[in-house]
């Protein structure tokens, strides 16, 4: 019976290291989405990003049905590197639930031009965000995305 209970607990530790190794691993590939967010222009995120999202991957914004591919969306970080060089995107909360992870993020950075047509004059703003990924065999297949952009307009507008 003394063995029965060792090798059952011996059991349970080695399945939840897996379950913990994977979640982390898990953590870690969806990182690199907001590792890119905040280097924007940089080479080696933009690859860290292609490597960790499936070939078919789909930004999807809003319920227009024109979802992004990955090149659009990377053609899009390229231009937010110009407009907004110190575009930070910081992680707050990440959550995990099998294939899904949802993420809480906080958006800030300081347009040097005008954005969305609104003429900053040097002020910053600071937004949250949510987004919920699907993943499929360790790749990211999809990101919905909500950001609160009506915000950052109003604290570029100064009102």
């Amino acid at each position: 019976m003394k063995t029965a209970k060792s090798l059952l607990a011996a059991t349970s530790i080695a399945v939840l290291s897996f379950g913990s190794a994977a979640f982390a691993d898990t953590k870690e590939t969806v990182q690199v989405f907001y590792d890119l967010l905040s280097n924007p222009g940089s080479e080696t995120e933009t690859a860290a990003f292609v490597e960790v999202t499936a070939d078919n991957w789909e930004s999807i914004g809003d319920y227009s049905g024109k979802n992004k591919t990955r090149d659009a969306f990377l053609g899009q970080m390229g231009g937010f590197a110009q407009l907004i060089p110190d575009l930070d995107w910081a992680v707050q909360d990440m959550h995990v639930a099998g294939d899904f992870v949802t993420v809480r993020s906080r958006a800030t950075g300081t347009p040097v031009a005008p954005f969305f047509g609104v003429d900053g004059e040097g002020r910053s703003f600071d937004i949250l965000t949510i987004d919920i990924h699907e993943l499929s065999d360790g790749k990211i297949i999809r990101t919905h995305h909500v950001e609160d952009w009506a915000s950052a307009l109003q604290q570029l507008s100064g009102k």
